[in-house]
């Protein structure tokens, strides 16, 4: 993979209290622009104030693009269209970890490694049958995740270590989402078989048994292969962040996915397409009645909000979301599924994209709007929806976690604060404390 690099294009000058600093301005390979923080405070006695650090960079990367503007996603410079809809999940996986696509020979050698560490030691199991019953399968997924340090020694960080570390995760945490979802309705664990794709094991060991084939459906495979690659990276979003930052402490890449995986369960985060269905089914409980949702959503003094519409990054329609639409559609025509969320959906996505107020404030249907109706038809239960997110996201995180411990220039995570607590208690032992 060539080697890009920022270009300093100028300096910012910041003056305050009679203190100035010269800041360096960077800009990426595609026109974006940062301008270079690291002597403010050393120099002004300033930090920046940045709630969500919506304009701040933490790092540089160069595996996803995102231009929220116009609606553009890129993974190593390959358009998120392109690969969803002619790559696997395992290729764009080897893409994001490994920098380029792979050869025949080289995704061959890749798909044996993530069928040679799919089993999970035996000894896990134990922790599976000591779960609650109806334990949530994400909370299972971040300690079995974290557990898997204690099972597998660490890796030296050469070619094939990485190749090994990152497939053990990628075919482990698959193979525990399937086993917490055997567990929560009470069946038995179907184990991982060889001759199945990645996809295709992760429907096996999810809805099939013991007693009865399973039939895989190559449409159902397909759209598990675009849905994964929907989620697989999307650059410093909450969950990445998090990942990194525990890596930075030098925490090993199981810790860091643990903690990236309870970032994600969050109803704000990777939680909202579970958070979309719940509106969806809401609005057919009372009806269908689409124009109603939308002037809640519309009165400054009604707490309810449109879930699956707008995003933090994106300004436009999400490119993801037209994938996971198109995705949604093709496999509840193949089902023959009915569903009404489907055609609620559809009328709130036109309602909205024709209402100045969505337009005015660049609202538009984000990835999860459409790929919680196409799990439920698949067959999943909503509290799997987020489970199926984590997979997804894997390849990225690890690809992520690699690239911090790469840079050089990377230190550990420590932001700073703006102080607003008192400035001075005088301390009272407690016999002389008065109540109230």
């Amino acid at each position: 993979m060539p080697a890009y690099e920022k270009k300093k294009i100028g300096t910012a000058q910041l003056t305050f209290d009679g203190k100035s600093v010269d800041m360096d301005v960077w800009e990426g390979t595609l026109g974006e622009r940062a301008v270079d923080i690291g002597a403010l405070r050393k120099n002004t006695g300033l930090i920046t104030y940045d709630p969500g650090y919506v304009n701040t960079g933490s790092c540089e990367s160069n595996i996803t693009f995102v231009d929220g503007d116009n609606g553009i996603l890129r993974y190593r410079g390959y358009d998120i269209e392109d690969l969803a809809n002619n790559c696997t999940f395992v290729e764009v996986a080897y893409l994001l970890i490994q920098g380029k696509l792979p050869t025949r020979d080289e995704l061959q050698k890749f798909s044996r490694l993530l069928n040679q560490h799919s089993m999970i030691h035996e000894d896990m199991l134990i922790f599976f049958r000591n779960y609650p019953e109806r334990a949530h399968p994400m909370a299972i997924a971040s300690a079995m995740g974290v557990s898997l340090s204690s099972f597998y020694p660490e890796l030296e960080d050469i070619e094939e270590a990485k190749n090994i570390a990152a497939t053990r995760l990628l075919s482990k945490l698959r193979t525990m989402a399937a086993a917490s979802y055997k567990k929560f309705i009470g069946e038995p664990f179907i184990y991982p078989s060889s001759k199945l794709t990645y996809c295709e094991n992760l429907l096996n060991m999810m809805f099939g048994s013991p007693v009865a084939e399973y039939q895989i459906d190559p449409v159902l495979v397909k759209a598990m292969n675009q849905l994964l690659i929907l989620h697989a990276d999307h650059e410093q979003n909450a969950s990445t962040s998090v990942v990194r930052l525990v890596g930075s402490t030098g925490a090993n890449l199981y810790a860091s996915i643990a903690a990236g995986i309870c970032a994600l369960w969050g109803p704000y985060h990777g939680g909202a397409n579970q958070e979309v269905m719940d509106m969806l089914e809401e609005i057919v409980r009372n009806g269908g009645d689409v124009d109603a949702m939308i002037a809640r959503a519309k009165d400054p003094n009604d707490s309810f909000r449109l879930m699956g519409f707008g995003h933090r990054v994106y300004k436009t329609y999400d490119p993801r979301a037209k994938v996971a639409k198109r995705v949604c559609e093709e496999v509840l025509g193949k089902l023959g599924v009915n569903d009404p969320l489907l055609e609620v959906a559809k009328k709130l996505e036109e309602r909205a994209l024709n209402d100045d107020y969505f337009i005015k404030r660049k609202l538009y249907p984000n990835v999860d709007f459409y790929t919680g109706i196409t799990y439920r038809a698949m067959g999943f239960p909503t509290n799997m929806f987020t489970v199926l997110f984590a997979i997804g996201r894997l390849p990225g995180w690890i690809a992520q976690w690699y690239e911090l411990h790469g840079d050089a220039a990377q230190k550990i995570g420590r932001p700073r604060q703006i102080y607003i607590g008192a400035p001075k208690e005088t301390f009272v032992p407690i016999d002389q404390r008065v109540s109230g």
